[in-house]
């Protein structure tokens, strides 16, 4: 990061520097000048901490994690929730079927509707993304003439969705699961996307529920679209 790429937690204003290293180790928090509250406090916090700020959607913790650290991890937890979503849909798509022998498990695996179910699956983020970027691009600069970064907000979208990671348990225990689970996960998964977009574009929670939900409403679209193509398939294969 460079110069002014760093932003206060607490009221979004641009920072030259997070820090000033002095000798012998001596670290000295940066002030900010607008509202003269520490620039990121999160700097002395534990991981563990922050983790849970962020799982509480504090607007704080998330302007720490998207403007002020260099986490790049967003495209391999994009793939990692991935194929846990596809494992999970492809289990309740097989459920039935599975035997408790686990020699079945890698002979399961090698099956084509999973590599199917995780590429509905990226194909439903990718509609999600691309609805959201589409509706925030025609309402950001084209109506109110802003300028937007697609790329900070596209990433932004891909590391608020670590709560499909919940979606571990239900990968390990099978059959425990429950539909009221992977909705509250869905739920919550949508709150924090809503929340990243709110941090980036620092606009009101509005604007953000709006693209989220017409977000929604394309992966909708999308998944509808594919379960018709996929019935019709089948209907031609049974003819």
């Amino acid at each position: 990061m460079g110069k002014d790429d760093f932003r206060c937690i607490e009221c979004n204003e641009k920072a030259a520097e997070l820090h000033r290293d002095y000798s012998n180790g001596i670290l000295k928090i940066t002030i900010c000048e607008s509202c003269q509250k520490p620039v990121d406090k999160y700097i002395e916090y534990d991981p563990v901490i922050i983790l849970i700020d962020a799982i509480l959607c504090k607007t704080q913790a998330f302007r720490h994690i998207l403007f002020n650290t260099r986490l790049n991890i967003h495209w391999k937890l994009c793939v990692f929730s991935l194929l846990c979503e596809a494992y999970l849909r492809w289990s309740m798509l097989h459920g039935s079927e599975q035997s408790s022998d686990p020699a079945d498990i890698i002979r399961y695996t090698k099956e084509w509707e999973f590599y199917g179910m995780f590429g509905l699956a990226a194909l439903e983020l990718s509609a999600f993304c691309g609805g959201v970027l589409c509706f925030l691009w025609v309402v950001v600069c084209c109506l109110q003439g802003e300028t937007m970064e697609l790329c900070l907000l596209l990433r932004a979208l891909l590391l608020s969705c670590y709560g499909k990671v919940l979606l571990i348990p239900a990968v390990i225990w099978e059959h425990d699961y429950s539909p009221l689970c992977l909705g509250l996960i869905k739920l919550f998964v949508l709150t924090s996307n809503s929340q990243a977009i709110r941090v980036i574009l620092n606009s009101r929670r509005r604007l953000s529920l709006m693209a989220v939900c017409v977000g929604l409403l394309s992966e909708t679209c999308v998944a509808q679209a594919c379960k018709r193509l996929s019935w019709s398939i089948q209907d031609t294969l049974t003819f």
